[in-house]
């Protein structure tokens, strides 16, 4: 056996509100002009919200209507200055990635990855993960001892084919009132056995506010950073990350764009040739609609990619097949890009 950790942050969570922001940003300007390009950033803390990146649209939205949804939504109701510094994009990038060239919008390496451990194609603990982080966002709007902040991770007992047996370390960092501990801590873990249960995994301990105490928390106890947790977002540490973001990115950005494309190669692949996990990586140049290289991994080894995969993944196919021009980002922001 041999321990193994991975991670996700709750909805609430600074960096966590952050990406929401910037992908409601998204949404709302893809929603009137489908052609956006857009990169935002958002940094908050300390009574602010500094939105900056780039953006080129015919749309015209209200950026502090959409700021303050988020932020009433997510649980953070002090009042906060927002500040507009985004600009447009560069016109260097845009010779590559316009309509008529349908380049990529960024170079790097964007990672899919699968396995058959659930019938989500994901990682056990990492579903638990996400099943406990929708489970508190829901709770604590109705627990008034609850706050939005918050992460857990699982320290697992793992075999040699890398699958769960049990928890060692069940580690929930959360914010709250302080005065109804008893009351919140046994809630909390109640409903970590409960989602454990489903997949026969026991709990050995657990690890509540490690420090003693978390009543403050969200942009007054720290700052949050659109793009900080790209393992969260993607696959918890099971898988390798390429380093690029994804929220605030329209899907030109194949940051995004083919990281989702690598994640239904793997599922595919996955089925296909009847595998316990399968690692896609996709490389790309700025500019050049064609990926680099295709690699696919395996329990089984090396597969060679067909052929046809490398028009598939050109930024445009990529959008069409995978409807990209009409899904809500700002979901996905939530609790993780990959749950199904």
């Amino acid at each position: 056996m041999r321990l193994y950790t991975n991670e996700i942050v709750f909805r609430g969570h600074p960096d966590k509100v952050c990406d929401q922001i910037s992908d409601a940003l998204l949404d709302a300007y893809l929603s009137k002009d489908k052609s956006s390009r857009c990169g935002i950033e958002v940094v908050g803390g300390k009574g602010k919200i500094f939105i900056t990146g780039e953006v080129t649209s015919k749309a015209s939205i209200n950026i502090e209507k959409i700021v303050k949804r988020v932020l009433k939504e997510v649980g953070y109701n002090q009042k906060y200055k927002i500040i507009n510094n985004l600009g447009k994009q560069s016109p260097d990038i845009v010779l590559g990635t316009n309509d008529k060239t349908g380049g990529a919008g960024d170079q790097g390496m964007m990672f899919g990855y699968a396995c058959n451990d659930t019938k989500e194609l994901l990682p056990t603990a990492m579903v638990i993960l996400q099943k406990l982080s929708k489970w508190y966002d829901k709770e604590r709007q109705t627990c008034p001892y609850l706050r939005s902040d918050g992460k857990a991770e699982i320290t697992g007992y793992y075999d040699d084919k890398m699958k769960l047996k049990k928890i060692k370390y069940f580690t929930i960092s959360y914010q709250n009132d302080e005065e109804h501990r008893d009351y919140t801590d046994t809630l909390i873990k109640e409903a970590c056995i409960n989602i454990c249960k489903e997949y026969n995994i026991e709990i050995e301990n657990f690890l509540i506010n490690p420090t003693g105490k978390f009543k403050i928390g969200g942009f007054k106890g720290d700052s949050g950073l659109t793009g900080r947790k790209i393992v969260v977002d993607s696959y918890q540490s099971f898988c390798k990350v390429g380093g690029g973001a994804f929220s605030g990115k329209d899907p030109t950005k194949v940051d995004r764009s083919a990281a989702y494309k690598a994640r239904e190669i793997a599922k595919n692949y996955l089925k296909k040739y009847n595998l316990s996990w399968c690692e896609v990586v996709i490389s790309y140049a700025i500019g050049i609609d064609k990926p680099l290289s295709i690699y696919i991994d395996s329990d089984k080894g090396y597969i060679e990619p067909e052929d046809t995969l490398y028009l598939e993944c050109t930024p445009k196919n990529i959008i069409k097949d995978l409807d990209l021009l009409n899904i809500t980002y700002e979901e996905k922001a939530r609790f993780g890009h990959f749950q199904d």
